[in-house]
């Protein structure tokens, strides 16, 4: 694991066999507020839709669906659901162990009734963060679920006899009218650790509530981790051989915090002395760059295509360079098999999510199709975040869900093209020169027999006066007028204008 911080971001990323598997970006102006804490105020019920909208603040109001509401009057005494989960699917880990909700949306809150309300995911350009007001306040070890007497295991922890021994120490630990989710790091935890977790979790719920009281809303309540230490606490444990950390304030708070929660790994924590660059001396940046382009090539020559779009993600797999030693079959497979891996890896390390449809090359034989499955169900099977897929069909598809809280990291570092607006598509110059022919033929009453000068983009005015040099030779016969064309390199590639001279 490698931590950079500076004045302005503080970046982790995560190298599995010495490659970028996962990058956690926090910009210090403009903080995720995932697992943030408010009391909010709802400016808005809709029966219709069975949500609500809560004032938390920020700069748009946040959503509420019915289904994230926790009914006070509902009873749990039933609940002791062995399920799942860690840190990113907490929220569906509760989901579950609520009873479901029977009420419509206007019978559980109200306007201008204020609610306590924990963020779920962040804001996106065209939508509000998303909340709930069931809490979970996440430890080392625990994850502390308050009024929900609820029972939970990590479904990382397989071995069914470990699963039942956690169970007893959390059943030996629970506090009347709490749950309790032991994590996967917590699963070597004595007792005596996770009273000590617990303990702690119950002080910063005693705060909340009393800060709760006291504020009116929208306010802050309690804002989680930043990135350096979250990532610490949720993804450290005895598989990292070094945690490298730039700058010795970083170095000392991760210090601190380890010692609090993983003592046993403090001595992997190690101070990068070699000044600012820590990504670079690794060769990050180069990685980084490259996860936002659309083409990703494999070793064996062949290639990967990734295009998000606004309903799902689609990633192409071709053959590209690559041809093969023997016959067709065997070099599909050996390019979906190789597909696969690098596949999951640029899901977790681009950090996409919802719908993610792959189409890989056609197999024919059903063992072949079946292979690559196995592997990439084992490559999914390393991703924290909770995915759900399908078998390979017919047409060569593999259809999967990922579950997302925090935004992609093309969206963390992009900004829609003001070119394309997004699309990634923009008018070609023979479509613009056509345009202009149109435009200035329907004019020709106010530009026949003067001169006129035409303000276009640089690449426009050579098109004119090459390619499309026929389109010019028209107009200037068509309205008996001389064009003059005037470079302009400030104007859209797609824009021009025309005025008499």
């Amino acid at each position: 694991m490698l931590v950079e911080s500076g004045p302005h971001e503080t970046r982790v990323a995560i190298l599995e066999h010495e490659r970028l598997t996962e990058l956690f970006i926090e910009r210090h102006h403009q903080k995720g507020i995932v697992g943030n804490i408010y009391k909010g105020r709802v400016s808005r019920v809709l029966p219709g839709m069975q949500a609500a909208f809560v004032d938390i603040g920020v700069d748009r109001d946040a959503f509420l669906y019915v289904s994230e509401v926790l009914d006070s009057k509902e009873p749990y005494e039933d609940l002791s659901m062995d399920e799942e989960d860690d840190r990113d699917e907490v929220d569906d880990e509760v989901q579950e162990a609520l009873p479901p909700v029977e009420k419509s949306i206007d019978q559980l809150l109200r306007q201008g009734q204020e609610v306590v309300v924990q963020v779920l995911k962040d804001a996106m350009p065209n939508k509000g963060a998303r909340v709930s007001t069931q809490i979970t306040l996440p430890g080392r070890s625990l994850v502390l679920l308050p009024g929900v007497p609820h029972l939970g295991v990590s479904r990382r922890i397989e071995d069914e006899e470990q699963r039942e021994q956690i169970r007893a120490r959390l059943e030996a630990v629970q506090p009347p009218g709490y749950g309790l989710i032991a994590r996967t790091a917590g699963a070597d935890a004595s007792e005596d650790e996770l009273r000590a977790d617990l303990a702690y979790l119950l002080r910063l719920q005693e705060r909340l509530e009393a800060r709760a009281q006291t504020v009116s809303a929208p306010t802050l309540l309690h804002r989680d981790l930043d990135v350096a230490l979250r990532v610490i606490r949720d993804e450290l444990n005895e598989e990292f051989s070094t945690v490298w950390v730039e700058g010795e304030e970083t170095h000392r708070r991760v210090v601190e915090f380890v010692e609090q929660i993983k003592p046993s790994m403090v001595q992997r924590i190690r101070l990068d002395e070699e000044g600012p660059g820590l990504f670079g001396r690794f060769d990050l940046e180069r990685e980084i760059e490259a996860a936002l382009d659309t083409k990703v090539w494999l070793k064996s020559g062949g290639h990967i295509v990734i295009h998000p779009t606004e309903a799902l993600v689609s990633i192409d797999v071709n053959t590209g360079r690559y041809v093969g030693r023997h016959n067709l079959e065997d070099t599909v497979l050996t390019t979906n098999l190789e597909a696969v891996q690098e596949i999951v890896r640029q899901i977790r390390l681009r950090n996409l999510g919802g719908i993610i449809v792959i189409d890989l090359i056609d197999m024919v034989e059903e063992s072949h199709r079946e292979q690559v499955f196995v592997a990439l169900e084992a490559e999914l099977a390393k991703d924290r975040s909770k995915n759900k897929v399908l078998e390979i069909s017919e047409f060569g598809l593999v259809q999967l869900t990922r579950k997302r809280s925090r935004p992609s990291l093309e969206r963390l570092l992009t900004s829609p093209c003001p070119y394309c607006r997004g699309t990634g598509r923009i008018r070609s110059l023979t479509t613009t020169a056509l345009e202009l022919r149109r435009r200035l033929l329907a004019a020709r009453s106010r530009f026949s027999e003067v001169e006129i000068l035409l303000r276009a983009h640089p690449d426009l005015a050579q098109s004119l006066q090459r390619e499309e040099r026929p389109i010019l030779d028209e107009l200037e016969t068509e309205l008996r007028s001389t064009i003059l064309i005037q470079s302009d390199s400030d104007m859209h590639r797609e824009r021009f204008d025309f005025s008499e001279l």
